[in-house]
């Protein structure tokens, strides 16, 4: 049985949240307070109608502190259904890990995505700091989640600028931190996405922008894996679904996938990373709609998660390439209700996307996936940033928790919700 309407599934959210009240799993008590993070993350990119206050600009955050003491808030609701191709990307290296993992284990997911910014891991040459990762894998491990780390951000002293993020000067580094990183967690990470969103300037700083020249350090990333993990999966970066294509600031991400199978990237990945963000869009919707819901972001298709996920295949097949799947690393849908005061200047499209709007449209995409034999993996973007962050950052409406740690509607929608396959 499938959730088909908004109501059904705000009906059904309700009972599930009474009798959870009723067992005393406590949904509402008062929230500790939680770390701040400056952000990092990889909401969408757009070209109009304002400059996006997207996070990867901003500075690097601190070193994530291990897990401390859980603090008051919902305790997760016992495990539903097991949903063992969904994925969701979780915060675990700040903030509580059981605590978010526990958040995890409740909505049935077989998956979850860490990001690893390398920098943070390796200071300097052969300076290493294992332990917050260390604990992540185990604890990821512990909960039987299969775990997939999505590695970006070189150290600055392998790179030719130091300003944002970007790759070494020398790809040969990314194969040899890919080895090291793949041997030491040899058999309990299941899969690496090697870089996040090359097509922008932003992510590749000090490199020219190319999907030639990223398909050379996949294959470098590749080579580390192999050799380290030769059972681990491999997955290629995704690109930014932008609507810019200026060649300075990004490359349209359909000319960057092709680009990168003409430079050969097939021979190198298990799977084709894609971030089919839907801005404000319902994931059935295409651009070429002759009515839109939506008042922006509807002029490109770019913005639509049908779109994005239909072009990616179609391109797949003109390369000749009907063996790899396409991996969802990341997507989702903003939703400023009941969220406080956020400013969400350049965002603007997420106050058009109420809760229940946003519950339906996540389960729907889950769903439009497993109708589609050739997509692989899909993870939401995001579960617990909120938590994180606060409503003084824009990205937490992504989130399935509130601020104060509560449920929003989309994360019971997504724990009842039942897998197709």
């Amino acid at each position: 049985m499938r959730i088909r309407t908004v109501r059904i599934i705000t009906a059904v959210a309700i009972i599930a949240l009474v009798v959870a009240l009723a067992s005393g799993f406590g949904l509402f008590r008062r929230a500790a307070p939680t770390p701040t993070l400056s952000p990092t993350s990889h909401a969408p990119t757009t070209l109009a109608p304002a400059p996006q206050p997207t996070p990867s600009p901003s500075p690097s955050p601190p070193e994530p502190t291990p897990a401390g003491p859980t603090p008051t808030g919902p305790t997760p609701l016992p495990p539903p259904a097991p949903k063992p191709g969904y994925g969701i990307q979780v915060h675990l290296l700040a903030g509580d890990m059981e605590e978010t993992l526990r958040w995890a284990q409740g909505l049935g997911v077989g998956w979850v995505k860490q990001q690893v910014e390398w920098h943070t891991i390796e200071h300097g040459p052969g300076d290493f700091d294992w332990v917050p990762l260390d604990l992540a894998v185990d604890a990821c491990n512990r909960y039987g989640f299969k775990l997939l780390l999505g590695v970006t951000h070189a150290p600055d002293w392998t790179r030719a600028s130091e300003l944002e993020g970007g790759p070494p000067a020398d790809y040969a580094e990314f194969a040899r931190f890919m080895e090291q990183l793949a041997s030491r967690y040899r058999g309990r990470v299941a899969a690496y996405e090697l870089w996040n969103e090359a097509n922008l300037a932003r992510e590749w700083r000090g490199d020219t922008l190319s999907p030639a020249r990223f398909v050379s350090l996949v294959a470098e990333g590749a080579r580390g894996v192999r050799s380290g993990d030769p059972g681990a999966l491999i997955i290629s970066g995704a690109p930014a679904v932008t609507g810019i294509n200026d060649g300075v600031n990004a490359i349209d991400d359909r000319t960057y996938l092709r680009g990168m199978y003409e430079a050969g990237i097939a021979q190198w990945v298990d799977g084709i990373g894609v971030h089919p963000y839907g801005f404000a869009n319902p994931p059935d919707a295409s651009w070429q709609d002759p009515n839109h819901a939506t008042t922006s972001h509807n002029n490109h298709p770019s913005f639509f998660f049908r779109d994005t996920l239909e072009d990616y295949r179609a391109i797949m097949l003109e390369y000749g390439d009907g063996e790899r799947q396409l991996w969802p690393t990341e997507f989702g849908w903003p939703s400023t209700d009941k969220m406080g005061d956020m400013d969400a200047t350049g965002w603007e499209y997420g106050r058009e996307v109420s809760e229940d709007q946003q519950a339906d449209y996540i389960v729907r995409a889950f769903q439009m996936g497993e109708e589609r034999q050739w997509v692989g993996t899909m993870f939401l973007w995001n579960l617990n940033i909120a938590t994180i962050w606060g409503p003084g950052n824009p990205t937490s409406a992504y989130s399935l928790l509130r601020p104060d740690r509560s449920y929003r509607a989309a994360y019971v929608a997504l724990r009842l919700a039942e897998p197709a396959r």
